[in-house]
């Protein structure tokens, strides 16, 4: 098997593996994996929800270059913490599920078109839709977590999500790897707009 096929092999089942798990688990089932560090690790990894937009974060990263392609997947946790913790104050916000839907269908149309626009208007864009998502986290904390660790847990597995984006998105070194990765974009454009609407 050449270098070339094999990261391909290597990228797919990364992604395919991703996918497959957070369709076997629900995402309002994540607070029963019990309090802590794997709890707040595996929450983002079960919601499909959340799994396409932090995916799609690294694979737009990867169209835009660097330095995007290392700036979005570290301002998406960051952003997503502080996200976190005014769910776990309380702090209202309102159309959060709106909001995460949103992410996955704009951040899947950005991929599926290849927008390229100015670093920092995409780096806004991304932690714009980043509190959203900790929010979600923040609020759906178990009663029985450490809010701390359940945080550096569920920013930990949003970092392995942007990093399967960006493996994915290394498919752009190759010709045909441009029109599969923008193909995984309009994806997840469409899971986004499923759950916008309720079909999903």
């Amino acid at each position: 098997m050449s270098p070339k096929t094999s990261v391909f092999v290597k990228c797919l089942l990364l992604f395919a593996g991703i996918f497959s798990s957070s369709l076997v688990f629900a995402h309002s089932d994540a607070g029963s994996i019990g309090g802590g560090f794997m709890s707040g690790f595996l929450h983002p990894m079960l919601g499909l929800d959340h799994v396409v937009a932090m995916v799609a974060v690294g694979l737009w990263g990867v169209f835009l270059g660097r330095p995007a392609i290392w700036i979005l997947p570290v301002v998406f946790p960051l952003v997503m913490a502080f996200g976190g913790a005014l769910g776990v104050m309380g702090v209202p916000i309102p159309y959060i599920e709106t909001g995460i839907a949103l992410s996955g269908l704009v951040l899947g149309l950005a991929v599926a078109f290849a927008v390229r626009p100015p670093i920092w208007v995409a780096a806004v864009l991304v932690g714009a839709f980043a509190i959203f998502h900790g929010h979600a986290h923040g609020t759906e904390l178990p009663n029985a977590a450490n809010p701390l660790i359940y945080s550096i847990g569920f920013v930990i597995g949003t970092g392995l999500l942007h990093l399967a984006g960006i493996a994915f998105g290394e498919l752009t070194r190759w010709s045909w790897g441009k029109y599969v990765v923008r193909s995984g974009g309009a994806v997840i454009a469409l899971v986004g707009l499923g759950f916008l609407t309720g079909t999903l």
